[in-house]
């Protein structure tokens, strides 16, 4: 079944004079429990797609269906509903506010949702905390974790709201290779556990090693053999 599908999805950005085609007529489908990516240089279109995905953009023309919502129809209000109850996001320079603790940077999802209690949310940050083997650090505030650290608490932060999507926008950028690997297989044990679907927009070799589906952009089009590696 799937959870993400496109068809003739475009996205075109006024540059002045000269209107830039960021995304030419991509048609795509991610099924449900993917770990899927998005690979090119830069310039290429991956950023654009994943920000299309996660409701953070519009496309110009196209459809695009996500969790069984046509997103295109969506207005601004409801699109950062959709993505609070159904859309994690990872990104390259973790984005965790430095002024929190790691604890409060994953409360931070929940608290703007309805439903929750704090000590609901509570047991759901300390839960996911430890699944990221985060426990012990909790209380700590970003300066004082590594690079490898911010990213398993930015991890917990896209899965604390139990989201079906998880976009992760070069997530290995900033990390060594060992700590790359580390946080490739705790998002593939993640994805196991939790059963949410992961895709990426990446030019990492080594994230593309382990994707079960991969999609290659050129110039904003979807090269012909993109899929299932």
């Amino acid at each position: 079944m799937s959870l993400v599908a496109a068809r003739e999805l475009s996205k075109t950005y006024a540059g002045g004079d000269i209107p830039v085609l960021a995304l030419r007529g991509a048609d795509f489908e991610i099924e449900a429990g993917s770990f899927a990516a998005f690979v090119g240089p830069s310039g290429s279109g991956k950023s654009t797609l994943l920000n299309l995905v996660g409701c953070l953009d519009r496309p110009t023309s196209g459809s695009l269906s996500v969790a069984d919502t046509d997103v295109t129809q969506l207005g601004r209000e409801q699109r950062a509903r959709f993505r609070g109850e159904h859309i994690g996001f990872i990104f390259q320079d973790f984005n965790l506010l430095p002024v929190l603790s790691a604890f409060e940077n994953v409360e931070l999802p929940l608290m703007m949702m309805r439903g929750w209690s704090a000590k609901r949310r509570r047991v759901r940050v300390e839960e996911i905390l430890e699944s990221v083997e985060l426990g012990e650090l909790a209380y700590k505030r970003p300066s004082e974790l590594s690079g490898g650290q911010k990213q398993r608490v930015a991890v917990a932060r896209a899965l604390v709201t139990k989201p079906k999507l998880v976009l992760a926008d070069e997530p290995t950028a900033n990390l060594d290779r060992e700590t790359a690997l580390g946080v490739i297989n705790l998002m593939k044990r993640m994805r196991d556990e939790a059963g949410s679907t992961f895709v990426f927009s990446t030019h990492d070799p080594k994230v593309m090693s382990v994707a079960e589906l991969v999609f290659t952009l050129e110039d904003g089009r979807l090269r012909e053999g993109g899929g299932t590696q």
